[in-house]
């Protein structure tokens, strides 16, 4: 069986925004190859994979390492985000399936109902669903590519508080699927801008100085193959 290289990139991007490996880490392509249980084929083709994303930098004499990107680069993140996000949702207004509104629907619901109950955790991954799910509604390949390495990057490089009043949260999501529902682009544009500029300033940066690097965890991370074909 041979895991695919997006699998690999998929499990190492995914440790590098849990903190597995720290800013700086290197990343040796046998040391990753034993850890995920595959060869150095695909870990080669991943780590292009992420270097070309921004998530790993090559240097001379070390290789292939975590990049350590600036308090700069990482406020540029949340910029393109309310630019983008919006943009997103406009699209989603004029290009969107039933099966879309079905999903974003149901995300809205399960999230109103996990608001009243006050569960943090499945708020933050319904919120993500949502917002992924929102952007494949675009119809934009490119814009979908953009806005998934958006979060994943923002999510390594950031914390965020759970929101004060999370219904008022879920409630905008209920208003962004009601103007894509009828097709309003602006209005789908105009409330995504200020629900996306909203939680911008819940985010907090986890490494508030350059010099700070965040030590490797030694968890076990293998890849999940269920699913692959022999």
């Amino acid at each position: 069986m041979r895991i695919p290289a997006r699998s690999v990139c998929t499990a190492i991007r995914d440790d590098i925004v849990a903190g597995v490996y720290g800013r700086g880490s290197r990343l040796t392509e046998e040391l990753l190859a034993r850890r995920y249980g595959v060869s150095r084929v695909p870990v080669r083709e991943a780590l292009r994979t992420l270097e070309a994303e921004g998530f790993v930098v090559t240097r001379r004499h070390a290789g292939a390492c975590v990049a350590e990107p600036t308090e700069q680069e990482a406020a540029d993140l949340l910029e393109m985000r309310v630019l983008l996000e919006p943009l997103g949702a406009a699209r989603a207004a004029q290009r969107r399936t039933e099966a879309h509104l079905k999903v974003l629907r149901g995300l809205v619901r399960l999230g109103q109902e996990r608001a009243r109950r006050g569960n943090s955790e499945d708020l933050r991954s319904l919120g993500g669903w949502f917002h992924e799910t929102l952007a494949q509604a675009s119809g934009s390949p490119a814009l979908t590519s953009t806005l998934g390495q958006l979060r994943h990057k923002i999510a390594w490089m950031y914390s965020v508080e759970a929101p004060a009043h999370p219904a008022e949260s879920w409630t905008e999501h209920g208003a962004i699927v009601d103007a894509v529902a009828r097709g309003d682009s602006d209005r789908a544009r105009s409330i995504t801008a200020l629900h996306t500029e909203r939680a911008t300033s819940a985010h907090r940066l986890r490494f508030p100085g350059a010099d700070r690097v965040e030590r490797v965890r030694t968890s076990q991370h293998p890849v999940n193959t269920a699913g692959l074909r022999h």
